[in-house]
């Protein structure tokens, strides 16, 4: 049977319902998911470029329009309906954006693999989201070949392979695409249905699924679009995998405002291959982590002055923070820049902006609320609102806000207080002029000898020190304290240093029990982190676990 007869019979048998928008069951309002909102950019620009990826690949909004349809209809043809969870292994490409479109259309969630992943964790995935079917790159074919057979609920038929050879077990991508009618599905999706299934990057424990809806993401969309000053003549970049929230918050959104969208190169970053496409490309923003700014920043200047880099207009930071230095850096090389500094979290969305007017003026701040955020809450352990310059947990709402944890109803009322604020557990303060600072993430507090230390008070002291590349402060095991403070160095390339360098360093800079009593020199490819660069603190706890 081809995949027209599929979704033809799959259609007549009821299973597809008539309504293709996104309708309020009392109001009659309709948003159009970004799937749905292809159609209008369709109609209106036809053949402006939609999507362009580092391969070259590139496709106008009516193109996309089309493929998009076909693929919606092909995988409803599969046998999926509505609310089905679909994972998805693949490096950036367009056909990533691609899929993440079709799904929308079609009322199916997308459940993105980190490509990091070893076999186990993927299984996991796969598992953990009751995945009933599986769009995989070519490049990791081997890796699910060796597992699904212990996949407990994708179907037989429901693997589907993207590469430039037909494999056999799979449905060819482009055929399945090739072989579904150019028809808009006639599923009916509302703003509360999921579209997204996301698992965090487990900086405290096992990935949780992020469940979050199509609401959430247009909300996040025409949100940023009036913080950052976005329009229809923007052309975004996203470099971040689009396994990982940020790509899934900052790609999209040009497509559903109708700009443009380049997909970059997300294995093995190189930031003279993203100078150029800067370049080549006349990209106007991107969104990038500090250990890409740095990289950037170590790129030789005559190298870096050979690509005009003047097309782009604002730089986003976001994923952790970034050093001073590091700011009046990017500020240097993008002379046309606007930098903004996001916080915010796979569940909550944007939570607070660092406006570029306040970069330099308010170092080490990650700004205020942003537009439809409520005014953020600082809580003690007794759930008080703490004073001006304490330390308090940070909880937030807002419109961009996750529906749950998938099949985890325990850890979901845990996130949550009274009035829908959600806590990602960050420990944070507010100065006077309402300008937030995070200390930490709660369970990374160090407790010496009955004091607290925030690691990243320390760490922020320590990489100023002119050998240190980065660091990470954690507390180890210490019969004495109770805990003991441990710095974790990067020393630049051709630099050496000492323990004892290093703590010198910190006299006079804090309180004598903040100082770290330990120092240790790993080279970087040993610090672990996630994805988006930040350090986990929790591998290196249990690297130094024992007692000293």
């Amino acid at each position: 049977m081809s995949m027209t007869q599929k979704w033809t019979a799959a259609k007549s048998s009821g299973d597809v319902n008539e309504k293709t928008t996104m309708t309020h069951p009392k109001s009659g309002m309709i948003w159009l998911n970004m799937g749905q909102i292809l159609r209008v950019h369709a109609k209106n620009h036809p053949s402006k470029v939609a999507l362009k990826d580092w391969r070259g690949r590139a496709l106008t909004y009516q193109e996309l329009e089309s493929r998009t349809n076909r693929l919606a209809n092909g995988l409803l043809g599969l046998g999926l309906r509505k609310g089905d969870r679909v994972a998805v292994m693949l490096y950036n490409c367009a056909e990533f954006v691609e899929i993440d479109c079709a799904m929308a259309k079609a009322g199916l969630v997308v459940v993105p693999i980190n490509w990091r992943y070893i076999d186990k964790e993927v299984a996991y995935v796969v598992d953990n989201s009751d995945a009933k079917a599986l769009i995989v790159g070519e490049d990791f074919v081997g890796c699910i070949d060796g597992i699904r057979g212990g996949f407990e609920k994708v179907g037989t038929d429901n693997y589907v392979s993207l590469g430039s050879k037909r494999l056999e077990g799979y449905v060819d991508y482009e055929s399945l695409i090739a072989e579904s009618p150019d028809v808009p599905p006639d599923v009916k999706v509302d703003g509360g249905d999921t579209w997204f299934q996301i698992y965090t990057s487990g900086t405290t424990g096992v990935p949780k699924g992020v469940v979050r809806s199509h609401q959430s993401y247009i909300a996040f969309y025409l949100i940023n679009a009036v913080e950052f000053g976005f329009s229809e003549r923007d052309k975004g970049m996203i470099v971040m995998p689009l396994y990982h929230v940020n790509s899934t918050f900052y790609g999209p959104l040009f497509l559903y405002i109708g700009a443009s969208l380049f997909v970059g190169r997300d294995k093995r970053f190189d930031p003279v291959e993203l100078l150029r496409t800067f370049s080549e490309e006349k990209i106007t923003f991107t969104s990038l982590i500090p250990t890409h700014y740095n990289l950037i920043l170590n790129v030789p200047e005559e190298v870096r002055t050979k690509f005009d880099v003047s097309s782009v207009r604002k730089l986003l930071c976001s994923s952790a923070p970034a050093r001073v230095h590091v700011k009046k850096g990017i500020l240097q090389c993008f002379p046309n820049v606007e930098l903004f500094e996001a916080y915010g979290s796979t569940e909550a969305g944007l939570v607070t902006l660092l406006r570029p007017e306040d970069q330099l003026r308010k170092p080490g701040s990650i700004g205020k609320e942003c537009l439809g955020t409520d005014e953020l809450r600082l809580l003690d352990e007794s759930w008080k609102e703490v004073a001006v310059n304490e330390v308090g947990e940070l909880y937030s709402r807002g419109p961009m806000m996750f529906d749950e944890y998938y099949k985890l109803p325990e850890k979901t009322e845990a996130s949550f207080r009274e009035g829908g604020y959600f806590t990602a557990r960050d420990m944070a303060k507010k100065d006077e002029e309402g300008y937030y600072y995070l200390v930490d993430r709660k369970d990374n507090m160090i407790i010496t000898g009955g004091e607290h230390v925030y690691p990243s008070e320390v760490e922020a002291i320590i990489s100023q020190h002119p050998k240190v590349f980065d660091v990470a402060v954690i507390g180890v095991p210490d019969d004495l304290w109770g805990e003991a403070v441990k710095a974790v160095v990067i020393v630049k390339e051709r630099e050496t240093a000492t323990p004892q360098e290093i703590i010198e360093w910190c006299k006079g800079k804090m309180a004598g029990y903040k100082k770290p009593k330990m120092v240790d020199f790993i080279p970087p490819e040993e610090m672990p982190r996630t994805t988006t660069g930040k350090i986990l603190h929790r591998k290196l706890r249990e690297r130094y676990a024992q007692p000293l």
